[in-house]
């Protein structure tokens, strides 16, 4: 071990001694942290997190004995995108008038994300809606869900995600043709966003023609399809998250094996636009390049070869602040979907600040577990037995995370 890794740790054990105090949020450099609630709505969030919490006392993981830590090591991964076509519709977030939020002409594999807060003053309505031109278009969804829509973002995040990775299987057919176009859900007509509220939606389809797809919001008492006749494309905000994306998959495995008895605690980072960069797309209402900051709407499929006796533990921790959503673990037969985390509404509140020293450190590949380390359970699996997850960026929450692989009995280690 070279003297720069010495300083490195001696400066992160120093910084850790110094802010094992400090119990609040604070959140990362700006070229990692995506911070998803603005203005009023943001400052709303954090109020009720003060009050739900009313502690001054950082929460402790049940993983280490107070006052004990463990240098983890930055696993090498590789990733690589594949799959459909993913439409994200989150510009303007804060939806002031009534129009056509995103849309675009897909065929084949489809995933359509929308997240979009009602700000203004009377109650309106979110759909999708299907066209095209061809005699018949069979459009099938696989897989999605909607949370109702709510002021409480964070809960809206949490359960559209607790529905994207139910473990039971959609196969829902809609026919669409040139004379009668369709809602991607029947419900969409039905939910009303009252003045603040937020709704955000998830769903995989696949079409066998080429199908457009509107993101609109209309008034609740108006005929979605009257209104898209007439509708205009509203303008971007100043974030810019929407656009088209291919690729809408991205796969991340390790060419390494992961033997939790010798290698110990290791690390690897999603959503830090520095291991895992951000995906490129197109604005296809206008033709400009776009950035998806935190590639909402990406599905990861993580799967990490292991092997050895001894079982592997893995965790999620947030690193941006605030954090609720789900994930789903696949092992052998055996499907679940895990809450982010599952004894709280939420997480990442109490995350430690981050010295610059530490950030750097942990850029270039090492990190202090501690008994501070926010942590979600993914669960404890056989090493010789191949777990597969599925993540995607929770609306609502922040980036970047950790996904952590431990030995089972660390303190032995």
């Amino acid at each position: 071990m070279n003297k720069g890794i010495f300083q490195k740790m001696a400066a992160m054990t120093l910084a850790l001694v110094c802010t094992a105090g400090q119990a609040y949020a604070a959140h990362r450099g700006e070229n990692h942290t995506i911070v998803r609630e603005r203005g009023t709505a943001q400052a709303n969030i954090r109020d009720r997190v003060t009050s739900i919490l009313g502690s001054t006392e950082p929460p402790r993981n049940r993983v280490f004995a107070p006052g004990t830590s463990h240098l983890m090591h930055r696993w090498p991964v590789e990733s690589y995108d594949t799959g459909g076509t993913l439409l994200f519709s989150d510009s303007p977030e804060y939806v002031k008038e009534t129009g056509i939020l995103y849309r675009d002409t897909v065929t084949g594999d489809a995933r359509v994300l929308y997240y979009h807060l009602n700000d203004t003053a009377q109650p309106k309505k979110v759909a999708v809606i299907l066209e095209t031109e061809a005699d018949l278009a069979t459009v099938t969804v696989t897989r999605g869900a909607a949370a109702a829509p709510s002021t409480d973002y964070l809960h809206v995040g949490k359960e559209t995600q607790i529905g994207y990775f139910d473990t039971r299987q959609m196969d829902e057919r809609i026919y669409v043709t040139k004379e009668r176009p369709r809602l991607l859900t029947p419900t969409m007509n039905v939910a009303v966003l009252a003045p603040g509220q937020l709704v955000y939606g998830v769903y995989d389809f696949h079409t066998n023609a080429p199908v457009r797809v509107s993101v609109i919001m209309y008034g609740a008492d108006v005929d979605p399809f009257a209104f898209l006749r007439t509708a205009h494309v509203l303008p971007r905000d100043e974030v810019a998250l929407r656009g088209t994306f291919r690729g809408m998959n991205r796969m991340i495995t390790s060419q390494k094996i992961y033997r939790p008895t010798t290698d110990g605690a290791v690390y690897f980072p999603i959503g830090d636009n520095l291991h895992d960069v951000y995906r490129s797309g197109i604005d296809a209402t206008d033709g400009s390049v776009v950035v998806n900051y935190g590639n909402y709407g990406i599905l990861y499929q993580i799967n990490i070869p292991t092997t050895g006796r001894e079982n592997t533990r893995y965790f999620l921790s947030p690193l941006g602040g605030v954090y609720a959503g789900a994930m789903r673990a696949e092992s052998g037969a055996h499907r679940r979907m895990l809450e982010i985390p599952a004894t709280r509404p939420y997480f990442g509140d109490q995350t430690l600040p981050e010295a610059p020293n530490v950030a750097q450190a942990r850029e270039e590949g090492l990190l202090f577990l501690t008994q501070y380390t926010e942590l979600s359970d993914l669960g404890t699996y056989a090493s010789a037995q191949p777990v597969r997850f599925e993540y995607s960026p929770p609306g609502a929450s922040n980036l970047p995370v950790n996904i952590i692989l431990m030995p089972e009995n660390i303190r032995n280690h």
